[in-house]
């Protein structure tokens, strides 16, 4: 979701928000759309006026349990207003766990919990943390940290990303995500091999916009490679592909192109 500014504190308040804008989106969805499965995102990067995922201390420190606890809350309330299923983006330690004992408690056990289990720290989301003004940013007097290295993962690291998915499974995750997708397709390769759950993978922002300007520029055929790319993700092990090119996808799909 695109929060105003004015809307943001340093604890992520409208998050918690029941008449905020991701409460009423899946609310009005549902309303149209009874039966399309709605899938939200639980984080608290965009309503965070430090641009973290989590609740960043006075001292420059993401607090995990702290920031476990919000989003819990985050994760009951898009339950509440109608979602399907809830996708933890945020890579706090234990946050599967918390989530799923508080919808247990509120009587949603059949919400579903799809893990960003394997979110590398990437140069790949630079659209997207643009767009919604984001990205983690300084503020007087108090130290921010400048990337979101200590809680997402080193690009260069495979073993941890196993680590990631025994935890999340133990915890009861339904569905593992790895993000992105094309510059980690042997992550994807190495946890479809590990597990039984679903396995989902997220072709980001920086993945659409250089294929899109590729394409403006005339120097690729964009159906082609977008196909291509899609086919790769799939062929590494991906169950579900969340790409930004899923309407246009689904349009040459139905066409039979």
């Amino acid at each position: 979701p695109k929060i105003p500014a004015a809307l943001k504190n340093e604890t992520g308040d409208e998050a918690l928000n029941p008449k905020g804008l991701y409460p009423q989106a899946i609310r009005r969805v549902k309303d149209a759309c009874p039966d399309t499965c709605v899938i939200t995102d639980v984080a608290l990067d965009p309503y965070n006026s430090d641009g973290h995922d989590g609740i960043v201390s006075d001292e420059g420190v993401v607090l995990n349990d702290e920031s476990v606890g919000v989003l819990s809350q985050q994760a009951l309330l898009h339950a509440a207003s109608g979602a399907d299923i809830v996708a933890p983006s945020d890579m706090m330690d234990g946050r599967v766990t918390a989530i799923r004992d508080t919808l247990d408690r509120a009587g949603f056990t059949d919400v579903s919990i799809m893990a960003y289990t394997a979110k590398y720290a990437s140069a790949f989301y630079g659209p997207f943390r643009g767009a919604l003004d984001s990205a983690p940013r300084q503020s007087a007097g108090k130290p921010i940290p400048k990337d979101k290295q200590t809680y997402q993962m080193d690009p260069a690291n495979v073993r941890e990303a196993l680590r990631e998915l025994e935890m999340d499974e133990g915890e009861g995750a339904d569905f593992v995500m790895v993000k992105p997708a094309g510059p980690y397709l042997d992550v994807i390769r190495a946890i479809s091999e590990q597990t039984t759950l679903p396995v989902a993978a997220y072709q980001v922002s920086g993945e659409y916009l250089m294929i899109k300007s590729a394409a403006a520029a005339g120097w690729v055929n964009e159906r082609a490679i977008v196909m291509e790319t899609l086919i790769g993700i799939r062929r590494a092990g991906a169950d579900v592909i969340l790409t930004y090119f899923a309407p246009q996808v689904a349009e040459w799909l139905k066409a039979g192109d």
